[in-house]
């Protein structure tokens, strides 16, 4: 096994979104044992995070409870993806513009993916607000990956029926060559008529 790990840099804003980023990345690294995981919650100084409020203004004591609440919610969304493995991961908490913040985190760690969640902003709130995903998306140095909850209507999938091996109609596992277009592994059992 290589001695590779790949630095994956979480952008974590206790949102929706930033929870989809977050389990998003937390079920990666469940799977496979080189993902290091960097979540960034990178604090706007105008704005304290809704969930956790600011008593005296955004400083390095409001990071450090960040950082607590942060750490918290990794290990939360760790113990939902019940990784095999342990998972190596480390929480960042910022104080700056969130898209800048999260780009200084990847480029420090030398990133190979940065994942961001999208708040779909639209219109005159996008405007006036920009978009942290979009910044991150034109001016990092390495793929991103913008997670969103899934928010697909109701789908009707058919059924899976499972087909006995002793069935007329069971077709066991074969390979097609579609370019010459021939059979090129047959099961024995198939008559060549």
């Amino acid at each position: 096994m290589s001695s590779h790990h790949c630095a994956v840099v979480v952008a974590y804003d206790f949102s929706r979104t930033g929870h989809a980023a977050l389990r998003r990345a937390a079920t990666m690294a469940s799977h496979a044992q080189h993902y290091v995981l960097h979540v960034v919650c990178a604090v706007d100084p105008r704005e304290a995070i809704p969930s956790i409020p600011s008593y005296d203004g955004i400083d390095y004591r409001y990071a450090a409870r960040v950082q607590e609440a942060l750490a918290t919610a990794v290990q939360e969304e760790l113990d939902i993806a019940a990784p095999t493995h342990p998972v190596s991961f480390f929480v960042h908490a910022r104080i700056g513009k969130p898209a800048d913040e999260i780009l200084e985190v990847a480029r420090e760690i030398g990133a190979d993916l940065i994942i961001v969640g999208s708040h779909n902003l639209h219109g005159l709130e996008r405007l006036i607000l920009g978009s942290v995903s979009e910044k991150i998306v034109r001016n990092a140095q390495c793929s991103v990956e913008v997670a969103r909850p899934k928010e697909y209507a109701d789908v009707n999938l058919m059924p899976v029926v499972e087909v006995p091996p002793d069935n007329r109609t069971y077709v066991p596992p074969h390979r097609y060559e579609y370019e010459d277009h021939r059979l090129l592994l047959r099961p024995a059992e198939w008559p060549l008529w």
